[in-house]
């Protein structure tokens, strides 16, 4: 158990900064290690070869999202949409042939939109300006009274220049942020905490620039987590061109902000995780867990997010089915609800697994769009997952930066972790015919962090993530910015990590299957579990050894 939490810990120190690679700031490059060809890869690449090209053959996933985001559309928690997305689902994991199609009952809240405007109004010497704002009310966000507020504006780059002043210009108002661009990490951080911030001041409302680098005109939406120690004020997002506007305006005169929403809260609804298998041959109770979130925000029709993620993970497991492959160990795909604002499914498939934790072998979360796939990225995220930014303390400005390739050096860590990711620069190396063969420190997400948190290894697909966050959260997030090559790429790279690990896995020791069997994952078990050290999968009726 000593190795296991030394492992762990190593990983995790690299993981859980501010998340993920298309987290990090602009321009930065991120940590990751190159294939290195070895005996793993030449013992299976042609059977490596024979995966991809099955995978980049498949239309059938392809397809299956063009239907649920064209026919089901936006999936909010709580809405109709989200529950025929559910249903739909099942039926999908059905038709494949996919065994034990289950929906496991979540209750998720149900916040409604409503009717939303903001408009800016400045007098200068030059004359007035008045002006509409693009923006989108932060979800779990409080409406306005029904006349709206209006106020003068308030502006700042971040929460130090907030603390800095007094309370007289703080109160009443509505403050708008405008941290710029480092991250969504940091972007992330003022959209979440920055309402409570404000309100622990006395502001009205807030206004935070999109956590977003494009400037486009098209606001970012996404939750906020409210400090129940403070007063609840109405929160919107606004695009980058009206934050830099309100930045100017506010530097030559007063500015004057009107928002009105009709944001609210509605009882909770019943909606489920959705849930297929393939039930491993050998070891049947082990499993490897794989999938993404099903609900999206309800702007655009959530392809990237997580539209991609989700049907990606499970083409993935039905191409094994299609092929006549049996596993020996099962094979697990979810569709996650309520990722976007609460983690409802998360926390409920934990509670589901309960004390059969000690026989979770792997968790993969897709949830990062499908862009083009760069490799595979290891470590743990715990429970509150990567996109869950928290407020920082008082004064500070930004969040934590992952490690970039100039100061991570795999040679740090624990010797374990040494081995892991030798062993899967060895293993990278089959991926070079879909350019995803690189090892990148990091790996979860939001749906599988309740499950992670207790010691199962995560896994997650790592992309080039070169306009995720132009789509993220907004209106564009549509299925024509999936590009179809590039989705079959990712479910190639989820078909090796499924074959991978629910092949070979770690094996049971003793009789039992114990947590703590990570021991090194250089050794033969581990080794399968994050990707391929055994590609070959055979008929169900037949053996290879």
């Amino acid at each position: 158990m000593k190795r296991f939490a030394a492992f762990v810990t190593g990983v995790s120190l690299l993981a859980g900064q501010a998340g993920m690679a298309q987290m990090g700031a602009p321009g930065e490059r991120q940590a990751s290690l190159p294939a290195s060809s070895g005996p793993l890869a030449a013992k299976y690449k042609s059977d490596a070869d024979k995966i991809i090209a099955a995978a980049m053959s498949d239309n059938d996933g392809y397809a299956a999202l063009a239907y649920l985001t064209d026919h089901v559309g936006k999936r909010l928690s709580g809405s109709t949409q989200l529950n025929t997305a559910v249903a739909w689902g099942a039926e999908l994991m059905k038709k494949a042939g996919l065994e034990n199609v289950q929906v496991q009952p979540v209750m998720v809240p149900r916040w409604v939109r409503g009717e939303e405007s903001a408009t800016i109004t400045y007098k200068g010497e030059a004359g007035t300006i008045v002006k509409p704002l693009h923006m989108l009310g932060l979800g779990m966000s409080v409406g306005t009274p029904k006349k709206g507020i209006t106020a003068p504006a308030v502006f700042v780059h971040d929460f130090a220049e907030l603390d800095k002043l007094p309370d007289s210009e703080v109160k009443g108002r509505i403050v708008v942020f405008n941290p710029g661009w480092h991250g969504y990490g940091v972007g992330s951080m003022y959209r979440v905490g920055g309402p409570s911030r404000a309100a622990a001041r006395g502001a009205a409302a807030v206004l935070v620039r999109s956590a977003t680098g494009l400037a486009m005109q098209t606001p970012h939406t996404g939750t906020l987590r409210y400090d129940e120690k403070q007063a609840k004020i109405p929160a919107a997002a606004i695009s980058v061109e009206d934050a830099m506007l309100i930045e100017r305006l506010a530097k030559e005169g007063p500015v004057t902000v009107h928002l009105a929403m009709e944001a609210h809260m509605e009882p909770d609804v019943k909606a489920g995780n959705v849930m297929g298998e393939i039930v491993g041959s050998e070891h049947p109770e082990q499993v490897v867990v794989l999938g993404g979130h099903i609900d999206s925000w309800d702007v655009g029709q959530g392809a990237q997010d997580d539209g991609g993620g989700i049907i990606s993970a499970f083409e993935a497991v039905s191409l094994l089915h299609k092929l006549g492959l049996k596993p020996k160990r099962t094979i697990r795909v979810v569709f996650w609800v309520n990722e976007e604002n609460g983690d409802a499914g998360g926390i409920a498939y934990r509670k589901w697994i309960g004390d059969r934790i000690g026989d979770q072998v792997a968790a993969i979360e897709s949830d990062m769009g499908v862009e083009k796939p760069l490799g595979i990225g290891y470590g743990g995220f715990f429970f509150a997952g990567p996109r869950r930014a928290k407020s920082p303390a008082s004064g500070a400005a930004a969040a934590p930066a992952l490690p970039t390739a100039e100061d991570f050096d795999v040679k740090s860590l624990p010797q374990d972790a040494q081995q892991s990711f030798a062993t899967l620069q060895d293993i990278a190396s089959l991926l070079v015919p879909i350019g995803a063969d690189t090892v990148l420190p990091g790996g979860g997400g939001s749906d599988i962090g309740p499950t992670t948190a207790d010691g199962v290894p995560a896994l997650a697909p790592r992309t080039v993530g070169e306009h995720y966050f132009d789509w993220h959260h907004t209106e564009a997030d549509t299925f024509d910015k999936v590009d179809e090559d590039a989705f079959k790429k990712n479910t190639a790279l989820l078909y090796g990590a499924v074959v991978c690990a629910g092949r070979h896995g770690w094996a049971p020791r003793g009789g039992e299957v114990e947590r703590a069997r990570v021991g090194g994952i250089g050794d033969a078990g581990t080794a399968a579990v994050l990707w391929g050290s055994r590609f070959l999968c055979v008929p169900e009726n037949n053996r290879v050894e």
